[in-house]
């Protein structure tokens, strides 16, 4: 499949229009002070069901051909794509089966479950969640609506980048540097694609977690590279193998590089999203939060956005985080 342009991630946007949330692009005074510059938060996790993930699923789902409609979607995701498919697919009619890990966090299997999508349940340390989603393909003709590497998705992620532009231009502001929480790359290759149009002297990144920074290090080392097996993070929504295909094709001609934070810089974070800027973020949504908080990026007398991806997370680990 050719990677998408700037032209899909504008005809996304009018499909999306009046299903997805524009959601605003927030600014707090002592997040700015210890920065030292201007940091403004895309919150996606207000956006429909609490991930920017909405935003490619329905995009994708909305162009499916009308003579496949009748057999229904089917994905694989640890959650807030599962999510997305879901609800996409109960908006516009069609029958959703998710292939999820056991171990995936319980909201976002109940969630899934309650938008209305088949749960199909795997071991990720014994199967593949690839195996099983072709055997369903194969059996019923569904078609396959993969977690990030897929034009329409990237088109969809990539109305968030457009929004971002958008919100930057109201506040009269130059955008210096945005950062972009990174699992498979779909968000970050969208709003690379939006900014590359609408806010060219941005410098994008991307941020993952330690020990599954592949993008960065793929970035670095210009082909995709993937990351050592047995490593393990808190950030269950963005650890991926090795960037997508397309995803990366994308990145590698956009990005300016990419960054990574520990699992204690994304509790950190965590904490501080929710005592100062009175959110809930998932781990995997503020990664970007915990770069700036951690000074991986140097954000004095500049203008910094960041996303913050989801905020689909367990009570109880979301407890024990505020509790450290």
């Amino acid at each position: 499949m050719a990677p998408p342009v700037f032209a899909d991630v504008q005809a996304a946007a009018e499909r999306l229009s009046g299903q997805a949330i524009r959601t605003p692009l927030l600014e707090n005074v002592q997040l700015n002070e210890l920065c030292g510059g201007r940091v403004l938060i895309k919150a996606e996790t207000l956006q429909r069901t609490g991930s920017f993930k909405f935003r490619g699923a329905f995009n994708l789902l909305s162009q499916i051909p009308e003579g496949q409609k009748a057999a229904g979607v089917v994905t694989c995701s640890s959650g807030n794509h599962a999510q997305g498919v879901a609800s996409a697919a109960a908006i516009l009619g069609l029958k959703a089966i998710v292939v999820m890990p056991e171990d995936a966090p319980r909201i976002k299997i109940e969630n899934t479950k309650g938008y209305g999508a088949e749960v199909v349940f795997f071991d990720r340390n014994r199967e593949s969640r690839e195996e099983i989603v072709a055997s369903i393909s194969a059996g019923t003709q569904m078609t396959f609506a993969p977690p990030y590497d897929h034009p329409h998705t990237i088109a969809g992620q990539g109305t968030c980048g457009l929004e971002i532009a958008q919100q930057v231009r109201e506040l009269g502001v130059s955008l210096d540097n945005m950062l972009v929480c990174c699992g498979g790359g779909g968000l970050t290759a969208g709003v690379a694609l939006a900014l590359s149009e609408k806010s060219p002297g941005t410098k994008v990144y991307t941020v993952e977690p330690s020990g599954f920074d592949d993008t960065a290090r793929s970035l670095a080392a210009r082909q995709r590279v993937s990351n050592e097996p047995g490593q393990s993070s808190i950030c269950d929504a963005i650890l991926t193998p090795t960037p997508g295909e397309i995803t990366f094709e994308i990145n590698r001609q956009l990005l300016t590089g990419g960054l990574s934070v520990t699992d204690s810089e994304v509790r950190n974070a965590m904490r501080f999203a929710f005592n100062t800027l009175k959110m809930v973020v998932e781990p995997g949504g503020a990664v970007t939060l915990a770069a700036v908080l951690s000074g991986r990026i140097d954000t004095k007398d500049r203008v910094t956005a960041i996303t913050l991806s989801g905020g689909n997370v367990d009570p109880a680990v979301f407890s024990s985080v505020l509790k450290a």
